[in-house]
């Protein structure tokens, strides 16, 4: 059956509208692809063929107080690889081991840090030598994926000297990166790990640039440069610290290989660090780039922790320097005087019930008022000081004069000292009354259950030499903070401070330690322990106008004499500026 000619009409004007309404939809998905939408295609394209490589900022630098450098930038190489898959990293640097090893676990980390951010180039080698480069540079034609630039790396000029202050860097690790105070880090970024590098890391860090390179499918570099504008680095700050470096080398040169401990100097006015010194010590070169695990472990195995800050985390009991505190607290209560005698004189002991308490002159010392006792560090003459107090009183005083508290300087891992609050710490340690007023001649003396470390005694020590105020230690300015530990007349101050000088002097313990042209005020120490005890020697200089105090812990030390000459150079070096042989450690 034929249709009608006006039904083939119809249906020729149907079928020419559809024919017009889809060429309509085609012609408008085209205009919006080619046309609306060509910025997002391009860009989603040059993603696809573009390869983010991060440009490392500067860290800024670390001066002393005169502007010389403890840390700065110097030139490095860093060695990359891109990549689609990590199956095809792999069997990059499976090829690549036969020009630079790679051991398994170093393929390991390679391959941890691709999957943690796939899109930039993997880090193979972080701190490359020249030669790694120039051979890798040779090979580049076999290894098209390779991204090899040059970075700004860490230096420390003077090495292990500045160790336990400027601290060192490392690469940020997966649970960092997931911390919020690195919520804007990335992979394969340095961070400070120790020291200033850790305290002012949001100071010393810059902003990170970056420059992208072109690659094809297989992830191979097919144009280097130009493929889209460079985003450049912005340096991170420079901080300026009060530390004095001369004095700071030169206390390094005061503690031979064989020795252990601390040392810090500071300012007694302003509380300025000008020093700060940890033996043995280590080189935070060696982290640079990555220390190598038997380096590492050497670090971490070594009986003498190296990696350990003897003077902001060792925690020692302070011996005769503490004896000044047992003064203080007993002349603030009206207990004593400077010219004050016990009611025995010293013979070597001191009765308490059945057992003796010894004092460190076996001879004895006969009778001496308190400035001699503090002189001769007459142990029996504190013995009965400390029981006239009365042991909750004690207490009570070292905590108003700090013993309970860390220095709060800008430093991280500070400890905390301790010292008793209350009896109730005792009753927690030995059980209720399993413990006798022997504790309190152990205080007394600075023993038994108490331990400082060398900051908080050097803090103490500002108080005595200025007006009974302690400061708060600061590497870098900040406004001066002054805390009242105790409050004696300026007669009393004076005589606690000749009785310190007379300690340097022909009549005390650490005549040696004396400098010529200068009144140096100290005390030294000698700390049981259970092997060979410790030395200790805290003190200031000049005597009437102090500009300097120094604390000194040599760990198995003995006697402190050592302690007390090492502080005494220091001052003298600081307070002369004069060109010093090191110490002859050698000596009696």
């Amino acid at each position: 059956m034929s249709l009608h000619p006006n039904a083939v009409q119809r249906r020729g004007r149907t079928a020419g509208i559809l024919v017009t309404i889809a060429l309509g939809v085609l012609l408008a998905a085209f205009f919006r692809a080619q046309v609306l939408e060509h910025a997002g295609y391009a860009l989603q394209s040059d993603d696809n063929r573009l390869n983010e490589v991060p440009l490392p900022a500067p860290r800024g630098m670390i001066l002393d107080r005169n502007g010389q450098v403890i840390a700065e930038n110097i030139p490095g190489y860093t060695v990359s690889m891109l990549s689609p898959r990590a199956d095809s990293l792999r069997a990059s640097l499976a090829r690549l081991s036969s020009v630079l090893p790679l051991s398994d676990s170093q393929v390991a980390v390679i391959v941890k840090r691709y999957r943690a951010a796939p899109a930039r180039p993997a880090v193979i080698l972080t701190d490359a030598t020249f030669e790694q480069v120039s051979l890798l540079e040779e090979e580049r034609s076999r290894f098209p994926s390779l991204v090899i630039q040059a970075t700004p790396k860490r230096h420390y000029p003077d090495g292990a000297a500045v160790a336990a202050l400027v601290g060192y860097t490392g690469e940020i690790n997966e649970a960092e990166l997931a911390l919020e105070r690195y919520a804007d880090y990335r992979p394969g970024q340095q961070v400070g790990r120790t020291g200033l590098e850790r305290q002012y890391e949001s100071v010393l860090r810059g902003k990170d640039g970056s420059r992208f390179v072109e690659v094809d499918a297989r992830g191979r570099v097919v144009r280097q440069a130009g493929a889209r504008p460079d985003r450049l680095p912005e340096s991170g700050g420079d901080l300026h610290t009060n530390i004095d470096i001369d004095l700071q080398r030169y206390t390094a040169t005061l503690f031979d290989s064989t020795m252990q401990g601390g040392a810090v100097a500071m300012d007694p006015v302003t509380g300025a660090v000008l020093a700060l010194h940890s033996a043995p010590i280590f080189d935070p070169n060696d982290f640079i780039g990555g220390i190598s695990s038997a380096k590492y472990r050497a670090l971490r195995e070594d009986p003498r922790n190296p990696l350990y800050n003897k003077a902001l985390q060792g925690r020692y009991p302070p011996a005769s320097a503490f004896k000044l505190a047992t003064a203080i607290i007993a002349m603030q209560l009206g207990i004593v005087g400077l010219d004050d005698r016990m009611p025995e004189g010293c013979d070597g002991a001191y009765q308490f019930g059945s057992r003796p308490f010894r004092c460190w002159e076996k001879k004895g010392h006969g009778s001496l008022t308190l400035a001699q006792a503090i002189e001769k560090s007459c142990d029996v003459y504190f013995y009965q000081l400390g029981l006239r107090l009365g042991l909750e009183k004690f207490l009570a005083g070292g905590v108003e004069l700090g013993f309970t508290r860390s220095t709060g300087v800008d430093l991280p891992d500070e400890k905390t000292p301790l010292w008793p609050t209350t009896t109730a710490y005792l009753d927690s340690m030995y059980g209720k009354g399993n413990w006798t007023n022997a504790v309190t001649l152990n205080l007394s003396i600075g023993q038994g259950e108490n331990t400082q470390t060398v900051l908080t005694m050097a803090r103490f020590y500002t108080a005595l030499a200025t007006d009974g105020q302690a400061v708060r230690p600061h590497v870098v300015d900040r406004p001066v903070e002054r805390e009242k530990l105790f409050d004696l007349t300026p007669q009393q101050l004076a005589g606690l401070r000749e009785a310190l000088h007379g300690v340097v002097s022909a009549r005390g313990t650490a005549a040696s330690a004396a400098i010529k042209g200068v009144e140096v005020a100290g005390k030294t120490g000698t700390a049981q322990n259970a092997g060979k005890d410790h030395g200790w020697f805290v003190g200031f200089a000049p005597k009437e106008d102090p500009k300097i105090v120094v604390a000194v812990l040599l760990e198995f030390g003995e006697h402190g004499y050592l302690a007390a000459r090492i502080a005494s150079k220091m001052m003298e070096r600081y307070l002369k500026q004069a060109v010093i042989q090191p110490l002859n450690v050698t000596g009696g």
